[in-house]
């Protein structure tokens, strides 16, 4: 042996290679692999293996570079820290080594017969999976067996082998297991197959999920893989779906997987983009609970300390989000399968969320993950708190700028400049409200006060809830002429033609308004479409320079003018279907006629619109003039003016993780009247809950029309919508009121408090309380 390893130290002392232990950065962390590279004297010399960009000199991976340790980011795993995945690279991260060969020469012999020796190594190298012939219905016909006969060692083998290696998997499952490349719209395997093996898979002991485990762990692990182009990815996408993840014992293997995933190139992404949408709705939704559950496990560690330290596994939750983005793009590929609220993950409502926003907004990408760059996951419950925070602290920094100003220039300073003090007339409301607002652009971020002239209210909330319900239904009634309401779809939109300076100024002070209800969070009585939400963050954030895209939302389609004509649409979508001669049975020219406030308005699609006749070859282009007329052009300075009124108070970079129908929920809360959940949430002040005349007040509230109880919301709360989070979450006090029954009720909006007297019977209670809900506005009643 001596002789031996004599040889083998002279052959590696005439190469120049030296060894350390460097982990790959694009590598998946399931094993360590290494490099033969000097750390030391590498990040001494500087020299990353000549160029930067270079391959790696063990795994041939073009992108993973081993940096030195000043300019490693903290996505490299040879730093430690709370960071995110690295960024997805285009290359195979199972390259194995590839060295440096000189161009072939056709013309020399020598290269030839490289050339040979290639083709037959290929050859040679060829995949070569095991020969598998089950079927669905000899599966199903074996598992049968094993519940009747009670013995389930067979099926214990068969789901031991399957698992074992994704070469296992893919000749089970591939419909052609000789079949290279990947179809987006295809995944090429039997679906209907693994849907069988899993659901079965449910059923059976837990002795044999270990098993199934210990399978997955030798697949993850396997080295020299050698499959089909994309078959790892078929074989991935077949793991993913293994019900055995849905344990807290399976946590570590799964993370592995899911990390294993989250490396893989973005082609392979793609194709997980689209495989996605092929699975049927409740496999996507247990995939989709496998990995909220795998997130909130790690993120609210048990006590047992049956997971590895919090330390040690700062991967997992970045690698399982990035899963979920891949899913969330499946989900907007095309029509949406999912509601988006079912990739919420409610538990996230109550880790740090503003210490979250902060990491978003001060590293950039890759230095630290943050829910918020997965807006995605968080409910609109998180997002509203993060809002609502960021709004006060924004408060709070012009208040002080305020007072140093105040400072400065040696004057006394005054409570008022903490607040934009609104000093109205109510009758002259829109007016005082224009010239308020407009005077006082500098204090738009400050927290709301409204004063009524000649009225005492003080207010603590209340005032300025009737403040913005008064003003809006000025504004949107039709006597005042800038917006047009449609019955049929019980909504408002933007009238045409109101370009003057002065209508402008008020479609600005609604954007305003909206603004400031948001800030301030305050719920609005506002019946817009869904396209104008759309249109709102249309960009989400307001452009430094001059955008005449501002407002615009590219290729409107039929189901958003829907929203708003659905007579119209109806129209436009019948003369797309129609069979016949669209000229000579309709006799359309490309001009658009809309009548609003009964007065009729035509406009020309295209020059000399009015002498271009519509045809069967030109029909889909009048469809799409048709509706970007009436959703973008004709609107456009109207909703320019309501877009920078909007965010000139809700300039947020919060505001970019928001959906138009989540700024929808914050403008206009929800419908939904759930009495129940606010009587649970209710307090009482000198009254107990099963007091008689509190059973009884709940017993007249239920026993109002749909009508009267907004009316009664309206009474309490100062507004009859329910704010986001529902009406559990909901603070309602029930305060004892003196003994007499010739008294109202009386409600404090500011608090959602109700002072109820008394009363003698239930006669009297539903009286007194109906007369006070009919007939409550103002501050004070004579």
């Amino acid at each position: 042996m001596t002789w031996l390893w004599e040889k083998v130290r002279k052959s590696f002392l005439n190469r120049t290679l030296t060894f350390a232990v460097v982990p790959c950065v694009s590598r998946s962390p399931i094993r360590d692999h290494l490099h033969s590279k000097n750390i030391e004297s590498c990040e001494e010399t500087e020299d990353h293996w000549g160029d930067r960009l270079s391959p790696c000199p063990f795994c041939g991976h073009e992108d993973s570079p081993i940096l030195a340790r000043s300019q490693r980011s903290c996505s490299d795993p040879t730093v430690s820290g709370y960071s995110r995945l690295p960024p997805i690279s285009n290359s195979n991260q199972f390259l194995t080594y590839r060295t440096t060969i000189p161009p072939i020469n056709n013309q020399n012999p020598t290269d030839q017969n490289c050339r040979k020796i290639q083709k037959n190594l290929q050859i040679e190298y060829k995949p070569q999976y095991p020969t598998r012939h089950e079927t669905r219905e000899e599966f199903l016909q074996e598992i049968r067996k094993a519940h009747k006969n009670e013995n389930f060692m067979t099926v214990q083998r068969f789901y031991m082998r399957l698992f074992d290696s994704f070469s296992e998997i893919c000749a089970l499952f591939k419909i052609n297991p000789n079949q290279s490349g990947a179809k987006l719209d295809d995944p090429d395997i039997h679906l209907e197959f693994v849907y069988a093996i899993n659901d079965a898979l449910k059923d059976l002991s837990s002795g044999i999920h270990k098993t199934v485990l210990k399978s997955i762990i030798n697949a993850l692990l396997e080295n020299n893989k050698n499959l089909y182009e994309k078959d790892e990815v078929r074989a991935l996408f077949v793991l993913l779906q293994c019900p055995v993840f849905g344990t807290q014992s399976s946590a570590p293997i799964f993370a592995h997987l899911l990390n294993y995933i989250a490396q893989l190139n973005k082609d392979d992404h793609q194709l997980l983009v689209h495989w996605f949408r092929i699975l049927e709705l409740d496999k996507l939704r247990s995939l989709i609970r496998y990995i909220m559950q795998f997130i909130t496990l790690r993120q609210f560690s048990p006590n047992d300390k049956s997971l590895p330290p919090l330390g040690k596994t700062l991967w997992w939750i970045p690698s399982a989000t990035k899963i979920l983005a891949l899913i969330n793009a499946a989900n907007k590929l095309g029509t949406e399968l999912l509601h988006f609220t079912e990739l919420y993950n409610s538990a996230l409502d109550h880790i740090d969320l503003m210490r979250d926003y902060y990491n978003w907004q001060s590293f950039r990408p890759y230095e630290c993950f943050s829910y918020c760059q997965y807006p995605f996951i968080l409910s609109i419950v998180a997002k509203r708190i993060i809002l609502t925070k960021d709004s006060e602290q924004q408060m709070i920094l012009n208040a002080r700028k305020s007072l140093v100003s105040k400072v400065a220039r040696r004057q006394t300073p005054n409570i008022d400049i903490f607040f934009l003090n609104i000093n109205i007339r109510r009758s002259h409301l829109v007016q005082d409200s224009l010239n308020e607002i407009a005077f006082k652009q500098k204090d738009l971020k400050k927290k709301l006060k409204v004063t009524f002239a000649g009225e005492p209210g003080l207010d603590m909330g209340g005032l300025t809830k009737e403040w913005f319900l008064l003003l809006i239904r000025e504004i949107f009634h039709a006597d005042y002429g800038m917006f047009v309401y449609y019955s049929h779809s019980r909504c408002y939109w933007f009238c045409t033609g109101q370009t003057d300076h002065t209508n402008l100024r008020e479609y600005n002070l609604i954007g305003v308004l909206m603004g400031l209800a948001v800030y301030n969070s305050i719920i609005l009585d506002l019946s817009f479409p869904g396209i104008c939400y759309r249109k709102l963050l249309s960009p989400p954030v307001v452009p430094t320079v001059n955008d005449d895209s501002v407002g615009v939302v590219e290729n409107p389609t039929l189901d958003d003018l829907n929203e708003i004509m659905p007579d119209v649409a109806s129209g436009l979508r019948h003369l797309l279907e129609y069979e016949g001669n669209v000229q000579e049975d309709m006799g359309l020219t490309f001009q658009v006629s809309l009548e609003e406030h009964k007065t009729p308005k035509t406009h020309k699609l295209k020059p000399n619109g009015e002498n271009i006749p519509v045809t069967n070859e030109s029909r889909e282009e009048y469809v799409n003039l048709y509706l970007n007329w009436i959703l973008n052009l004709s609107i456009y300075e109207q909703f320019r003016a309501f877009y920078f009124g909007f965010h000139s108070v809700c300039a947020s970079n919060a505001l970019i993780m928001l959906r138009p129908e989540e700024v929808e929920l914050l403008v206009c809360g929800t419908d939904a009247l759930d009495l129940n959940e606010l009587r649970k949430a209710t307090e009482y002040d000198g009254y107990k809950p099963d007091d008689s005349i509190i059973c009884g007040f709940w017993n007249v509230i239920e026993s109002l029309s749909n009508d009267q109880k907004r009316k009664f919301l309206l009474f309490v709360t100062g507004s009859d919508r329910v704010p986001v989070g529902g009406m559990g979450d909901m603070n309602f006090k029930i305060t004892r009121g003196p003994n007499r029954s010739d008294y109202l009720p009386e409600a404090h909006t500011c608090f959602n408090q109700l002072v109820l007297p008394q009363y003698s019977d239930h006669n009297r209670l539903k009286e007194k309380l109906v007369t006070a809900i009919l007939n409550a506005e103002g501050f004070g009643m004579e």
